[in-house]
This record gives C-alpha cells, sequence and structure tokens, in this order.
C-alpha cells in the first residue's frame, strides 16, 4: 500500500474545475501525488504500450489510450462511449501556458481572460509574452490592468527563473514528471495543483493523476460506488489500473462531473 502523500496546502478557488482542453489554472487544496515508476502490466487483451510514453498530441495515440482504459478497467467503458474523445489542443509555449495560469487564479473565468488579454497586449502581442519583457514591467503597470501586485510578484519570480536559466521552455519539456513537478513549484504562485493541469492541458503528459483534485475524486468514488470520497492514497491504488494513461482517465472523471452538474 502507498503511503500517504503530505499535504501541500493552497488556496482553494473553486471545487470544480473546468473539464475542456482550455482548462483555467485555479488553484485548490491538494495533496501531492506519488508517482510510482512501476506501471501496470496490460491485460492480454489490450494493446501494446508503448515504451516511451508520448504527448497525446494525435487522435491515434488518443485512440490507444481509450484501447488501453477500456481493456484495463470495465468501469471506464460506458464513460468513453457516452463522450466523444478528449482533446488536448493546446498549442501555447509553457513560458505563456504558466503565466496565464498565474493570471487566471483566483478569478472567474470571463473576468480573467480579460485581464490576460489586456496583459498580452501590454507586452505587445502573444508572441512577445517572454521573460526578459515581463520583467521590464513594472508592478504598477501590471497593476493597471488588473493584476495585483501580489501576481505581479510571481510573474516577475516566473520570469526571473526563465532569465537566469533555472527554466526554459525546452528544459521544461524534456524534464520528466516528478522534476517538472518538483522545478515549477519551485515559482511563486505555482502549486501542485497548477502544475497537473499545467502537465495535462498544456504538455498533454499522457500519465498525470491530480489525486487532490475533488472533482477526480468525486468522479472515482461514483464510478466505483464508494461510500466516501477515496483518500489520496485509495486515488493511487484506484487508478492504477489506468496507468500509463492517467490523465486520460481523470479528464473521463471530469465529464463524468459536469454530466451529473457537478462541474
Amino acid at each position: 500500500m502507498a503511503k500517504r502523500a503530505k499535504p501541500q496546502i493552497q488556496t482553494q478557488i473553486s471545487e470544480n474545475p473546468s473539464v475542456s482542453s482550455k482548462i483555467p489554472f485555479r488553484p485548490r487544496k491538494i495533496l501531492k501525488v506519488s508517482n510510482t515508476p512501476n506501471a501496470a502490466k496490460p491485460s492480454p487483451s489490450s494493446p501494446a504500450l508503448p515504451k516511451t510514453l508520448i504527448p497525446l498530441t494525435s487522435q491515434s495515440e488518443i485512440n490507444l489510450a481509450l484501447q488501453h482504459l477500456r481493456s484495463s478497467d470495465p468501469n471506464l467503458t460506458a464513460l468513453i462511449d457516452s463522450y466523444t474523445p478528449p482533446s488536448f489542443d493546446s498549442s501555447r509555449p509553457p513560458f505563456i501556458s504558466l503565466a496565464r495560469s498565474i493570471i487566471y487564479q483566483q478569478l472567474a473565468t470571463k473576468a480573467a481572460q480579460s485581464i490576460y488579454n489586456r496583459f498580452v497586449s501590454l507586452c505587445g502581442g502573444e508572441a512577445s509574452v517572454i521573460s526578459d519583457v515581463v520583467l521590464s514591467l513594472s508592478a504598477q503597470q501590471l497593476r493597471t490592468i488588473g493584476i495585483s501586485a501580489r501576481k505581479a510578484s510571481y510573474l516577475h519570480d516566473l520570469a526571473e527563473k526563465y532569465s537566469d536559466g533555472t527554466l526554459s521552455d525546452t528544459s521544461i519539456l524534456e524534464m520528466d514528471d516528478e522534476a517538472l513537478l518538483t522545478m515549477l513549484t519551485l515559482v511563486k504562485g505555482i502549486g501542485v495543483w497548477s502544475v497537473h493541469m499545467f502537465m495535462i492541458f498544456s504538455l498533454r503528459r499522457p500519465d498525470v493523476l491530480p489525486i487532490g483534485d475533488l472533482s477526480v475524486r468525486k468522479g472515482v468514488k461514483l464510478l466505483y460506488g464508494l461510500k466516501e470520497l477515496p483518500k489520496p492514497w485509495e486515488m493511487d491504488e484506484l487508478c492504477e489500473k489506468w496507468r500509463p494513461y492517467r490523465s486520460v482517465g481523470s479528464w473521463y472523471m471530469w465529464k463524468y462531473m459536469e454530466a451529473k452538474g457537478v462541474l
């Protein structure tokens, strides 16, 4: 049995994250995932799994994930049949996605989008949202477009870590999930839940299980007929059979809760 992870607490904004591929990053109470290296073995009827998992960037890769989930967890079959296949189609570079996630924190989607659009305009267009440009903007300039002083400090901290080489778009794309979680949570204002959402919806990593996400936990509770919400270590055990496509299994939990009117 996996050991229970120690909690890392963030401010909870909403119990119900969006399930679309353009999900805004909003912090919530989370518990750090324990990513064990041992992948679940496919059943004899399941398709051969790739030795090296690649991002969910094409329909063929999504189809492979769905075949595996159908064969490894019959409980998911009805859900897979009920919804169109997931799409993870974000095309923003990592720095822009992370900056956007900071801006979206603690805001309704419409308000966050408005502020983000002003931020992009202030930078000179989305292609100009790079570390040097963000560092050139004062906290006062950012406040005039609706970004709080605290979020301005978060954006500057992210930009500084890019500027000094701690992070880069290239290194982020090359890091494994564990290293990425460690490095991105060094940035002020970016917590574990935000990193999980970034890995799933921006990097399209196939095997991320956001065990602290309330909607995913509620979905697992209903899927398996549990009396109570599963604890983080129980989530690890229950969803082990989804490996190495836990991101896709989690996506169906969001869709399941959306259909139940929870999201």
